[in-house]
């Protein structure tokens, strides 16, 4: 199989050094990036894609497992790398190819490496499918801003970021608003123009406009405009069958 991209996350500079020369050893693998945090994980992930991520658990800011679960670009496959051996069940629970406990030997890393080019080269599932968020982990610096969906009244495309509004509030995600939009509970967001998704109970009223465009007042203050492709999702999060006419303003 084609040569798999490789990403080293651990907040020990040794222990990164040591997996490092290790892999070095191992034909068909390219160490594409090393992270020291969680953080930094989250962040680098979106701008480096990797086919198979060693991770360790217990890192400052946010440790491995909470990284996994809020990275927006998820690799292909995971080893957990760590010193602790109460965490595998979890592991497991997210389908991590391998588990491993340090200090890792050559012929236990290896065995780690060709379980994952089996599974990748079988197409077998290695990543559970990202659960539906309650709320959001917003690496800022160094640090993370827990950011609940319930108080998030829209999210904006800009350029390779998402703004998102959260009453007079507003962050600032690196991804891109399809793959926000992917991540986000159907039933409760609805993406009512190429780059605009807006929380439906945050709909305060609804205005028709010309060529089947709308223009969505929200509760915080933000007035949108929807895009005519969007017209039926939203007719039907209002409640309206999708051939049926909007009277002149829908207050929800």
């Amino acid at each position: 199989m084609s040569q798999l991209r490789v990403m080293i996350a651990d907040d020990e500079p040794l222990a990164r050094l040591r997996l490092r020369r290790l892999l070095g050893g191992i034909a068909g693998l390219e160490v594409v990036a090393e992270c020291a945090s969680g953080i930094e994980v989250m962040q680098l992930l979106p701008d480096c894609p990797c086919d198979l991520l060693f991770l360790d658990i217990q890192m400052p800011g946010a440790d491995g497992f909470q990284a996994l679960e809020h990275v927006v670009a998820r690799p292909r496959a995971v080893v957990f790398v760590t010193a602790y051996a109460e965490h595998a069940v979890r592991a497991f629970d997210v389908q991590a190819v391998d588990y491993l406990l340090k200090p890792i030997s050559a012929e236990r890393l290896l065995q780690a490496v060709e379980r994952a080019q089996r599974a990748l080269a079988n197409d077998a599932p290695l990543a559970a499918p990202p659960a539906i968020p309650r709320r959001l982990a917003l690496p800022i610096g160094r640090r993370m801003q827990m950011v609940e969906l319930d108080e998030l009244d829209c999210a904006l495309a800009q350029a390779n970021y998402v703004e998102l509004k959260v009453g007079t509030r507003s962050f600032v995600l690196r991804d891109t608003i399809s793959g926000f939009h992917a991540r986000l509970d159907p039933q409760r967001f609805l993406r009512i123009h190429r780059s605009a998704i807006v929380r439906i109970d945050a709909i305060r009223e609804v205005e028709p406009l010309a060529s089947g465009r709308y223009r969505v007042n929200l509760h915080g203050g933000q007035r949108l405009v929807s895009g005519r492709s969007y017209r039926d999702a939203l007719r039907a999060a209002l409640g309206l069958a999708p051939e049926a006419s909007l009277p002149s303003r829908i207050s929800a």
